[in-house]
C-alpha cells in the first residue's frame, strides 16, 4: 500500500493577485470548483493508498485542515513546516513520519498544485513504477514534452529499450533557452521534471544520509523534538531553521545512482502562470477564457477573471486581466512570468496585496475588511457554528458589532450576554471579550473599530481553541 505525502508549500506569486502569501494557489480553485489540493486528493481514488500525509507551512495550517474536512479526507498527518526548506527536508519530515506509522513505507509524493487531464495515464505509471521503487530505486515521473519548454527542467533517460516501465536516469538538465528545448523536443530523448516521486521511506532516508548528512541531522533532530499541537504535528523550530534549503532534486536526485525516470502523458500541467490557465481552461469564439461576469466585444485571446464585479473589454487581445476585491492586475500574456517581479515590488514597499486578500479566512470562520479611513475600520465577519474566537484584549481600539444575522454568544470582562440578529454589542477599549457562535449556522455580523491603532497585531490574547499567540 502506497503512503501518499502532499507537498502543499509554496506561495505560488505568478498567479498574483489570486494567490498570495498567506493564501496561494494549491488551496484555490482554478479549473473547477475544486482546490488544486482538493484534486490532489481525489487523483488518488485509483490507488491502493493509506491516507496521505498533508507537509505545508504553518500558516496555512487551519486552511489546509479546512479543505480536509470539507471533503472528507481522512489523513495521516499534517506537518508543519517552521519554515520554508525546500522539498529535500519536507520530504524527509514525511519519510520520518511514515517510518513511524508503516516502516518501510513506499511513499509517493505529489505537488499540491498539479492538473492532470488524464489522471488514468497517472495511475498506470504508478502502477508500472511501484516494483521498481520497492526494489530500492529513487523514482521520479517524467512529463512527456508537447512543447519546447523553457520554465521546466528536462531529464534524459536511457530509452534505448523502451517497454513503457521506468528507465535509468542519464542527464539532468536546467531549465533551457528556446533553442536548446526544441533540440530535446524533436530528439525525443527528454522528459520534464515533474516533481512527483516515489520509493520506499527507509531508501530516501539512506541516500539522504549518505548524500547530504547536515540535512539528514538537522531534520531528524528537529523530528525528534517534535510536538503535537490539536492534530497538528510541529518539528523542532530552532532545530529546521538551521536546517539548509535545498531541493530533493539537488540534494539527492542528481548524486545517487539509484535514480530511475518513468515517462508519463496525462497532460500534466503545473499551472505555474497566467497564460497556463490560458492554454488550459474552456475558451469561447473568440478564444477568451472569461471566468465571472465578463462581457467582452472585439476581444480575442485574454484571460478575463472577474471576481466580485462586471468586467468589460472592449478591442483587446493577448492580455490577461485578473480583478479582485483589493487588487487588479492587467498584463499581456507574453509578460505574465514577470509576475513575480511585481509582487517583489510589494513586498519592498510593505504592502498587504501580496499576503493577503481583502477577505482573511481564520479558524473560526473569516472577514472582509470592507471600509477604512483614519481612525476606523469596518468589517463583514463570519464565525462558523460552535467556532470560538480567542479571548483577546486591545490596547488602542475599541469595538461595536452588529449581528446581521444567528445568535452570537459575547463574553466583555467575564460577563455573558446573547445578541440575536439586529442587535449590537460595544467592546471597550481594555475589555477583555471573547465571541462564540453557540449554534447551528454562521453568525454574519459587522464590526466597526474606532481608535488611534487599528492593526491586527494589537491583539492580546489570554486563551485561544487553535494554540496562537
Amino acid at each position: 500500500m502506497l503512503q501518499p505525502v502532499i507537498i502543499a508549500g509554496g506561495s505560488g506569486t505568478r498567479l498574483w493577485p489570486l494567490s498570495r502569501q498567506l493564501y496561494p494557489k494549491q488551496f484555490l480553485p482554478f479549473t473547477g470548483d475544486k482546490t488544486m489540493l482538493e484534486l490532489t486528493i481525489d487523483r488518488l481514488s485509483g490507488l491502493d493508498c493509506a491516507p496521505p500525509i498533508i507537509v505545508c507551512n504553518e500558516d496555512h495550517r487551519f486552511i489546509a485542515a479546512e479543505q480536509l474536512r470539507l471533503s472528507d479526507t481522512p489523513h495521516n498527518g499534517i506537518i508543519l513546516e517552521p519554515a520554508g526548506r525546500n522539498t529535500a527536508p519536507a520530504i524527509c519530515l514525511a519519510a520520518l513520519l511514515a517510518e513511524e506509522i508503516n516502516p518501510g513505507s513506499t511513499l509517493l509524493i505529489l505537488p499540491a498544485d498539479h492538473h492532470m487531464g488524464r489522471p488514468e495515464a497517472f495511475i498506470e505509471a504508478i502502477a508500472r513504477s511501484t516494483q521498481t521503487a520497492l526494489a530500492g530505486a529513487l523514482v521520479t515521473f517524467g512529463i512527456t514534452p508537447s512543447h519546447a519548454a523553457t520554465g521546466y527542467g528536462y531529464i534524459k533517460a536511457e530509452l534505448t529499450a523502451v517497454n513503457g516501465d521506468p528507465q535509468k536516469i542519464s542527464e539532468f538538465v536546467e531549465k533551457p533557452s528556446t533553442a536548446v528545448a526544441q533540440q530535446y523536443l524533436e530528439s525525443g530523448e527528454f522528459v520534464w521534471n515533474s516533481g512527483i516521486f516515489m520509493f520506499q521511506s527507509k531508501t530516501y532516508l539512506k541516500e539522504l544520509q549518505s548524500l547530504r548528512p547536515d540535512i539528514y541531522s538537522c531534520c531528524e533532530k528537529a523530528w525528534s523534538g517534535k510536538t503535537n499541537d490539536i492534530g497538528f504535528l510541529r518539528p523542532d523550530k530552532k532545530t529546521f531553521e538551521s536546517c539548509p534549503s535545498e531541493s530533493i532534486d539537488y540534494a539527492v536526485m542528481e548524486t545517487t545512482t539509484n535514480a530511475m525516470v518513468m515517462p508519463m502523458d496525462p497532460e500534466w500541467n503545473d499551472l505555474g502562470s497566467w497564460s497556463a490557465l490560458l492554454d488550459l481552461l474552456p475558451k469561447n469564439g473568440d478564444g477568451n477564457v472569461q471566468v465571472g461576469d465578463v462581457i467582452g466585444l472585439n476581444s480575442a485571446n485574454n484571460y478575463i477573471h472577474a471576481e466580485h464585479k462586471l468586467v468589460g473589454t472592449l478591442g483587446i487581445k493577448d492580455l490577461v486581466i485578473v480583478d479582485t476585491k483589493d487588487a487588479l492586475l492587467v498584463a499581456h500574456k507574453d509578460h505574465v512570468e514577470d509576475v513575480k517581479q511585481l509582487v517583489e515590488i510589494l513586498k519592498k514597499q510593505q504592502r498587504s496585496e501580496y499576503i493577503h486578500h481583502r477577505e482573511v479566512y481564520r479558524p473560526w470562520g473569516k472577514y472582509d475588511s470592507m471600509d477604512q479611513g483614519e481612525r476606523f475600520q469596518v468589517k463583514r465577519i463570519t464565525v462558523k457554528p460552535k467556532a470560538k474566537l480567542s479571548v483577546q484584549m486591545h490596547h488602542h481600539r475599541a469595538e461595536h458589532w452588529v449581528v446581521v444575522s444567528g445568535t452570537a454568544k459575547v463574553t466583555i470582562d467575564n460577563v455573558e450576554k446573547l445578541i440575536c440578529e439586529n442587535e449590537s454589542v460595544y467592546i471597550p477599549i481594555g475589555a477583555v471579550h471573547a465571541l462564540e457562535n453557540p449554534g447551528k449556522i454562521p453568525i454574519e455580523l459587522i464590526e466597526i473599530q474606532s481608535g488611534a491603532y487599528l492593526g491586527e497585531d494589537d491583539i492580546v490574547r489570554f486563551e485561544d481553541l487553535y494554540g496562537r499567540v
